[in-house]
C-alpha cells in the first residue's frame, strides 16, 4: 500500500447533535479519553441546531481532522441524523452515542469488547435510569420496552438507549426513516445478527432538557406495528390485503345468509334489517382490499427490480464467484 493511501478508520462514532453546544466540550474531550488507543473518526450531524453547536463542531474539527461534521439545513430528526452518519461513515464498526453527556464513551471499549464476542450489534442498557420515577417514567419505559422485544422477538431491556455498536456489514442496508432509529437493532436481527446488550452507565442531563417524553409512545407503538408489517409482508403484501380481503368477504356473506334466514322465516324483511347493507359494506371493503394487496405487489416488484435488491442476505459464501 502506498505511504500516502490513508489507512481505513476501524471505528466510526455516530453523533446526532441538537442544541448540545455547551455539551460539546465537554463530550469531545470524552470521547478523545476513551478512543485515544483506537484508530476512529467522529462523524457529527447538526440537526439543525439553534444554538451555537455547529460553531463549535467546526472549532473541533479545524484542530482534530479525526472529528468530521455534517450540516442539516433544518431539523430533520434523529433518525435522519443517524442515517447521515452511517452513510458516511467508513470504519468497519459504528457507534452510535448521543451528544447530551447522558451516555459515558468510556463504555464504548466495553461494547466493542462484546461486539468480539461474536456479536453483530451490541445494544446498552440503561439499568440504573428513572431511579425515584418508577410510576411516571420507569414503568411505561419497561412495558414499551417489553412490548418492543413481545412484537419484534428481539430481546432488548432499553431500546431507547442510543449508545451501540454495529459491525458495518449488518448496518449499512439499513434504510432509515420516520423516527425508526430505536429499532435498528430489530432490523439487524431481521437480517441474521446477532444482537447482544450489557449494562452501560447513565448520568443526568446536565445542560438544555430532554426533547423526549410520554407523548411520544403512541408513535413509538405505530412504528412498532409498521416495522412487523414490513417484516412479515415486505415481499408479499398480497397475503395480508388479500387475507383481510377473505376475511370481509366472509363477513360479507354471513350477514347475507342472516338477511336471507330472516326473510325465508318471516320474521323481517330486507329493508327491516341493515343486513343488506352491512353485506354490500364488506363486500365492497374485501374487493378493494384484494386490489390493494396487488397494487402493493406491484410496488414491492418495482421496488426490489429497480434498485436490484435482493429479497435476502447472505452472511457469507464458500466457493462462490461473485463475479459470475
Amino acid at each position: 500500500m502506498p505511504e500516502n493511501t490513508p489507512c481505513m478508520p476501524q471505528i466510526s462514532l455516530i453523533l446526532p447533535v441538537y442544541n448540545e453546544a455547551k455539551a460539546l466540550p465537554f463530550l469531545f474531550d470524552k470521547v478523545r479519553d476513551a478512543l485515544k488507543e483506537m484508530d476512529y473518526e467522529v462523524i457529527m450531524v447538526n440537526d439543525g441546531s439553534r444554538d451555537d453547536s455547529f460553531d463549535v463542531m467546526s472549532g473541533i474539527c479545524a484542530t482534530d481532522k479525526r472529528f468530521r461534521a455534517i450540516d442539516f439545513r433544518r431539523n430533520f430528526g434523529q433518525t435522519a441524523a443517524i442515517n447521515a452518519g452511517i452513510q458516511h461513515a467508513s470504519g468497519d464498526v459504528l457507534v452510535l452515542l448521543d451528544s447530551d453527556l447522558e451516555n459515558d464513551p468510556d463504555d464504548i471499549p466495553m461494547l466493542l469488547a462484546k461486539l468480539d464476542e461474536g456479536f453483530d450489534v451490541v445494544s446498552g442498557w440503561r439499568r440504573d435510569r428513572w431511579k425515584g420515577s418508577f410510576l411516571t417514567r420507569k414503568l411505561p419505559s419497561l412495558l414499551a420496552n417489553r412490548l418492543i422485544s413481545k412484537v419484534s422477538g428481539v430481546r432488548l431491556h432499553d431500546y431507547g438507549c442510543t449508545l451501540k455498536a454495529y459491525r458495518k456489514d449488518v448496518i449499512k442496508g439499513v434504510a432509515l426513516y420516520g423516527q425508526m432509529h430505536r429499532f435498528i437493532p430489530v432490523y439487524c436481527a431481521w437480517q441474521g445478527g446477532r444482537v447482544g446488550e450489557m449494562p452501560v452507565r447513565y448520568h443526568p442531563r446536565r445542560f438544555g432538557k430532554s426533547n423526549y417524553g410520554l407523548f411520544r409512545t403512541y408513535k413509538v407503538i405505530l412504528d412498532l406495528l409498521l416495522i412487523k408489517f414490513l417484516d412479515k409482508h415486505m415481499t408479499k403484501p398480497i397475503h395480508f390485503f388479500g387475507g383481510a380481503g377473505f376475511l370481509s368477504f366472509g363477513a360479507a356473506f354471513l350477514a347475507l345468509m342472516l338477511a336471507i334466514y330472516f326473510k325465508l322465516t318471516g320474521q323481517k324483511d330486507f329493508v327491516q334489517t341493515p343486513l343488506p347493507v352491512i353485506t354490500a359494506m364488506f363486500f365492497i371493503i374485501g374487493l378493494l382490499m384484494v386490489l390493494l394487496g396487488v397494487l402493493a405487489e406491484m410496488m414491492m416488484r418495482v421496488y426490489f427490480e429497480s434498485q436490484d435488491k435482493p429479497t435476502y442476505s447472505i452472511r457469507t459464501t464458500h466457493n462462490i464467484n461473485h463475479d459470475a
